[in-house]
């Protein structure tokens, strides 16, 4: 079955780029691309990727590049909860590493990995702006700081619910 938005979505789609001058539509690429993950379960494949890329008529290439370089894309399927650890300096002087190594070993995931039971996934990411608040992730819009071995064991508990 081929890519394709609801007339919803293509009604927002079009909202999105009428925002900016003509010939400016590569302007609305970063809503569109959250709407397209949003639309086809959590991920962009490569025909979303192609398709977003007809739709905005821009080269595949020029949708790639940004898909693959903002971690808040998915290119391949995730879990209900993506448990999202800053790997930069602080997050990583103040013990980043360890909180990966301990959902590795409570979930048995490694970043880039999802749970069999498809409720988890664990992604690595560069810097989310909340050094003072280190070891800390993302989860969707909220953030978790000053993670623990505790704070992680709650963590999981509150999502398994």
């Amino acid at each position: 079955m081929p890519v394709q938005f609801s007339e919803t979505a293509l009604a927002e789609v079009k909202r999105l780029v009428a925002r900016y001058p003509e010939g400016k539509q590569k302007s609305a690429l970063l809503p569109v691309l959250h709407l397209a993950q949003e639309q086809f379960g959590g991920w962009l494949s490569t025909e979303t990727l192609d398709y977003v890329a007809s739709l905005l008529q821009l080269s595949p290439i020029e949708v790639y590049e940004v898909a693959t370089f903002y971690s808040m894309y998915n290119l391949q399927p995730v879990g209900k909860h993506v448990f999202e650890v800053c790997q930069t300096g602080p997050c990583m002087l103040n013990g980043s590493d360890e909180i990966i190594e301990y959902v590795w070993e409570k979930l048995g995931i490694r970043p880039g990995q999802t749970t069999t039971d498809g409720l988890f996934t664990l992604k690595t990411v560069e810097c989310l702006g909340a050094c003072g608040y280190a070891p800390m992730m993302q989860m969707g819009k909220h953030y978790r700081e000053h993670l623990t071995r505790d704070k992680v064991d709650q963590i999981i508990a509150e999502s398994r619910k």
